[in-house]
């Protein structure tokens, strides 16, 4: 898809890759939408982008996602492009993890991005068209110990979008899947649980970082190419 005056919702775009993909989709003449509960944050970044506005959201609110899309409606009158970037992390052995926390990690991570979808697909297909981009991870290509409950909320998130995918098709709404890895994010600190585990890779040393800016970039690829998912 082309993203020269495209609308596009980017929801956890107050830092790190969500931030990143706000800048450079600006920079390409997209109109944003950007959501997230760091209201100053959102409102700031909103003010430096030509056409974006900012909507404070807690995405684990079904009201608080209603109320991003309409004022992307109130605004642009269309959504083109929905990015579920906001989620979580959750670390810790699965033998000790709490399930009030699990519950509440798989409420942002997969119960906000299909609320969302069910939200817009009815728009995007109204309008003849769309697309959905779904952040998941590339621990749901692995199996880490201490992050199996996270990699859980995107093997979910990954199953609900291939098959939003074949769904949408017949009405040329495209789904796809970006999987990053390790981010110079405050990602890891902000994540439920204790440290994760890296002893299972080699040397026991973590894997390599890549910025959010580089990240974002090959998001911006994947929104070209519209392909059902791509990596890092």
């Amino acid at each position: 898809m082309k993203i020269q005056g495209k609308i596009v919702i980017i929801t956890g775009a107050s830092e790190g890759i969500g931030k990143a993909l706000a800048e450079n989709l600006s920079a390409r003449g997209a109109k944003l939408v950007l959501a997230a509960r760091s209201d100053d944050k959102i409102q700031a970044l909103a003010a430096q982008l030509p056409g974006s506005i900012g909507v404070h959201a807690d995405m684990h609110q079904e009201a608080d996602i209603q109320s991003v899309i309409e004022a992307a409606l109130k605004k642009f009158g269309r959504i083109d492009i929905l990015v579920n970037n906001a989620g979580r992390g959750l670390v810790g052995p699965l033998e000790t993890i709490e399930l009030d926390q699990y519950k509440e990690v798989m409420d942002l991570n997969v119960y906000a991005p299909l609320r969302a979808m069910q939200m817009v697909i009815p728009l995007m297909r109204k309008n003849g068209g769309g697309l959905i981009v779904n952040i998941s991870s590339m621990v749901s290509k692995n199996a880490y110990p201490t992050l199996g409950a996270y990699a859980s909320t995107k093997y979910a998130l990954n199953a609900l979008s291939f098959t939003a995918r074949a769904e949408l098709a017949k009405d040329n709404i495209a789904v796809s899947v970006f999987h990053p890895k390790m981010t110079a994010t405050r990602f890891g600190a902000n994540a439920a649980g204790t440290s994760v585990d890296f002893s299972s890779r080699p040397n026991g040393a973590p894997p390599p970082v890549d910025t959010a800016e580089a990240v974002a970039e090959k998001i911006v690829e994947l929104i070209g190419t519209e392909a059902a998912e791509a990596n890092m």
